[in-house]
């Protein structure tokens, strides 16, 4: 009886409530924040504030939707950060070399998207461990960065180089505009192409997958090159932002990048995700980072906060999957 209640109350039985929280609960949390902060600082709301807001979470969203592809095919990039760190030595050395932005650009999205490349190929021919296996490239990565660069950072000296990470076109920053570009690129390749139901095919069951002729190989290396092509953009940004190619960079976007999917809605055990709610995921780091510089509360609260979230996050993921 009072199941019975308890349903008429809500309106929706069980697992149409548990669908409906998985589509649409991380965006009334972020709603439900914005409403609190634009009450406890009148700057919340001021677009000048909003548009800084897109722009600082840019360069972790490019790098996000890529992560967001990769977890949705049951693995995981622990390298995005070395690989951070290394494209943007190279837009120093090309720079330096060419003095051309397009082959820096082009140069640094192609190393980047290389090594994805590699560790697709060493996870897809040998089905070893997705956290093993990104972990050691991670290392040899940043080594391989810190080797080229002689372990010194380098700043640049190219004026409309560095527009493309803190200019503005509209009233609106540039970085703001990649992102944009990399979430539509992202929704179509997740939502309306083969390959991305084929990625969710391998996440969900990978055996099934595999039974139903999915070409599981291809389709696993290619989820890797595009999180190391979205890292090569981020990677532009990030160079362009700070006037620099330093080789130290990066430490720690994995977590950001995880954490934003996770947030999202992205399950670990593979299969489930969106686009869209990976989007909400960025942005509500960015809106807890921006609300708590707003309201003064010490920086290291915010990590404490994001990692609280990201555990809040995998207890409603187990708890929304439970049964699967």
């Amino acid at each position: 009886m009072g199941r019975l209640r308890r349903e008429k109350i809500l309106g929706m039985d069980q697992t149409d409530f548990t669908l409906f929280m998985r589509r649409y609960g991380i965006g009334l949390v972020l709603v439900a924040m914005c409403i609190f902060l634009t009450f406890a600082s009148p700057n919340f709301t001021k677009p000048t504030n909003l548009l800084s807001i897109l722009n600082s979470v840019a360069v972790n969203g490019c790098i996000a939707f890529g992560m967001c592809v990769v977890i949705t095919g049951g693995g995981i990039d622990l390298s995005v950060g070395s690989m951070l760190a290394l494209g943007s030595v190279m837009v120093g050395k090309m720079l330096d070399t060419t003095g051309n932005n397009l082959i820096a650009c082009v140069v640094c999205i192609a190393i980047c998207t290389f090594f994805g490349l590699i560790n697709g190929l060493l996870l897809a021919k040998f089905d070893l461990f997705p956290f093993v296996v990104t972990l050691a490239t991670q290392l040899s990565i940043r080594g391989i960065g810190y080797l080229i660069s002689g372990g010194y950072s380098e700043g640049l000296s190219n004026v409309n180089f560095t527009n493309i990470g803190i200019g503005k076109s509209f009233g609106i920053p540039n970085a703001v505009f990649f992102l944009v570009a990399i979430l539509i690129v992202t929704y179509i390749l997740m939502h309306q192409t083969k390959f991305g139901r084929y990625d969710y095919a391998i996440g969900g069951n990978r055996a099934a997958a595999i039974a139903s002729g999915v070409p599981v190989f291809w389709t696993t290396v290619g989820t890797y090159v595009f999180s190391g092509f979205c890292t090569g953009v981020a990677a532009v940004l990030m160079s362009a932002r700070i006037n620099a190619a330093q080789p130290n960079i990066g430490i720690g976007y994995e977590t950001d990048a995880i954490a934003a999917c996770v947030i999202g809605g992205t399950s670990f055990a593979g299969g489930i995700s969106t686009i869209p709610g990976c989007m909400i995921g960025i942005l509500m780091i960015g809106v807890i980072y921006n609300g708590m510089n707003l309201l003064g509360v010490n920086s290291y609260w915010q990590t404490i906060l994001k990692g609280l979230l990201i555990l809040l996050a995998l207890l409603l993921d187990r708890f929304m999957n439970r049964k699967r």
